[in-house]
C-alpha cells in the first residue's frame, strides 16, 4: 500500500491544520465541545510527550555515546584533530546563526514581538526575573551550573547544564573501567538509550497529528498572518545553513585542505542528497564513507574513524538551528537575552550537540534543554515544529557535508596523497 514518507505527511498536516483553524475558528462545536479545544488536547499531548523524554534522552544518549568512543581512544594525534575540527566547526555554526537571528530579528514583525500573531500570552513576572537573573551574576556562574551539589535536584529544577556534564562524565568513567563492569555498564547504557529511542521514534509517529493540532490551534486563534513570522525564521534558519554549507566549509577545504571545493561537492553529492532525505546522519553513514573512499580518496583508516565519530558528535547544522531557533523565541515573546543568555545558549548547544541522536527531530529535545536552562517556556517548541521537518533537511545536510570535509582536512594533515585527484 502507498504510504506518504513522514515529512510529507508533517506538510500535509501543515496545511490541512491551517485549513481547519481557519474555518472552525475558535467559536465552532461539535457535540458542545469547541474543535479549539480538541486541537489543544492534542497539541499539548504531543508537546509532553516530547517533554517526557528529555531528563533520560540526555543521560543515556550522552552516557552511551562517551562511553563508546572514550573506549575507541579518541586520545592522540587523530583523534585530537578530529575533535577539535568538529569543536571549531560547530562554535563558527553557531556564532553564524547568532549573529543572524540577532541582525534579522525573525521574531520581531513590524517592530512588535509577534506573539500575539502566534496567539501566545505574554510572560509573568516570575519568568522574566528568572530569565534576567542570568544576566545578574557573571559568565564564572553558568561554569558553577555545571557542577550542581544536588543532580537529581538539579534535573528536577531543570538545570539541565549540571545533568549533560555529570552524563558526559559518567560516560568517561564507564570508559575506565576494566574487565566485564565496563562491558556489562557499557552495554546497559546503549541498550536504555536504544529504548527511549524506540520510544522518540514511536512519539515522532504521531508528529504529523501533533502538528495538525498545533498548526489549527494557532490559526484558529490568529488567522494566516501566524505564518508571517514562521516564515521568516524559515528564511533565517536557511540563510545561516547556506552561509556555513557554502562559505564557511568551502573555504576550510581551499585554504587547509588544498583541495578543490567544487571536486569535493561532486564526490559527495549522494550523500548530502541521501542526508536531505532521510534527516538522519546515522543513516546516511555507509553512503558518506562510499563517497568519501571511492570519489574522493580518502583510505580507510582515516575515514573508519572520523567519519563514524562525526555522526555521533559533529552536529554544526543541529547547533547552528538550535541556537537560531531559541533566540527566534525569545524574539517571539519579546524577550531580550544579552551577552549571558547568548553565550549560555552557545554553551549547551555546542554541548547538546555532542549527545544529539543522529535521527530525525532530535533536535527537538535539545532545544527544549536550552530553553529550560535560559528560563523560556516550553511550550516554544510548539512555534518552530511547523517548519522544522524541512529544516531538519536541511540542517542534516550540513551535518554530513561538514563530516566529509573534516574528513578530507585531517586526512591531508595526516600527509595522505591522491585526495580529490580524480573525483
Amino acid at each position: 500500500m502507498f504510504r506518504l514518507k513522514l515529512h510529507w505527511q508533517i506538510l500535509l498536516a501543515i496545511t490541512l491544520g491551517a485549513v481547519a483553524g481557519w474555518i472552525t475558528g475558535r467559536e465552532w462545536n461539535l457535540f458542545g465541545l469547541s474543535f479549539y479545544d480538541i486541537y489543544d488536547f492534542f497539541g499539548t499531548l504531543f508537546l509532553n510527550a516530547l517533554r517526557m523524554l528529555v531528563i533520560p534522552l540526555i543521560v543515556t544518549s550522552i552516557t552511551s555515546g562517551i562511553s563508546t568512543i572514550a573506549q575507541k581512544g579518541t586520545i592522540g594525534r587523530l583523534g585530537g584533530k578530529t575533535v577539535g575540527y568538529y569543536t571549531i566547526t560547530s562554535l563558527i555554526a553557531i556564532l553564524t546563526g547568532l549573529a543572524l537571528v540577532n541582525l534579522l530579528t525573525p521574531g520581531i514583525i513590524n517592530g512588535e514581538p509577534s506573539k500575539l500573531l502566534l496567539g501566545l500570552e505574554g510572560l509573568d513576572e516570575s519568568t522574566l526575573e528568572k530569565i534576567h537573573a542570568h544576566g545578574a551574576g557573571d559568565i564564572a556562574g553558568i561554569f558553577l551550573r555545571m557542577v550542581p551539589p544536588n543532580i537529581v535536584k538539579a534535573a528536577l529544577d531543570g538545570q539541565f547544564l549540571g545533568l549533560i556534564v555529570f552524563s558526559l562524565l559518567f560516560g568517561y568513567g564507564i570508559a575506565k573501567l576494566k574487565g566485564p563492569h565496563r562491558k556489562t555498564l557499557t552495554q546497559f547504557w546503549q541498550g536504555a538509550f536504544q529504548i527511549f529511542m524506540n520510544i522518540t521514534d514511536l512519539i515522532i509517529k504521531f508528529a504529523p497529528i501533533g502538528v495538525f493540532a498545533l498548526s489549527a490551534k494557532v490559526t484558529a486563534t490568529t488567522g494566516l498572518s501566524a505564518f508571517q513570522p514562521l516564515a521568516m525564521f524559515f528564511f533565517t534558519v536557511l540563510l545561516a545553513l547556506g552561509i556555513h554549507m557554502f562559505i564557511t566549509l568551502p573555504l576550510i577545504l581551499k585554504y587547509l585542505a588544498r583541495v578543490s571545493p567544487i571536486k569535493h561537492f561532486k564526490a559527495v553529492s549522494t550523500a548530502i542528497l541521501t542526508a536531505f532525505s532521510t534527516s538522519s546522519s546515522s543513516a546516511t553513514l555507509p553512503i558518506t564513507m562510499e563517497c568519501i573512499e571511492e570519489k574522493a580518496g580518502v583510505p580507510n583508516r582515516i575515514t573508519s574513524f572520523v567519519l563514524p565519530l562525526g555522526a555521533t558528535i559533529n552536529m554544526d547544522g543541529t547547533a547552528l538551528y538550535e541556537c537560531v531557533a531559541v533566540i527566534f523565541i525569545a524574539q517571539v515573546y519579546g524577550i531580550h537575552l544579552g551577552i549571558i543568555e547568548q553565550f549560555l545558549i552557545l554553551f549547551i548547544a555546542l554541548l547538546t550537540s555532542i549527545g544529539v541522536a543522529g535521527i530525525p527531530a532530535a533536535s527537538l529535545v535539545a532545544i527544549t534543554v536550552i530553553l529550560t536552562a535560559v528560563g523560556l517556556p516550553l511550550e516554544g517548541v510548539g512555534i518552530i515544529l511547523a517548519v522544522d521537518r524541512l529544516l531538519d533537511m536541511a540542517r542534516t545536510s550540513v551535518n554530513v557535508y561538514s563530516d566529509t570535509c573534516g574528513t578530507v582536512l585531517i586526512a591531508k594533515s595526516e600527509g595522505e596523497k591522491g585526495i580529490l585527484v580524480d573525483s
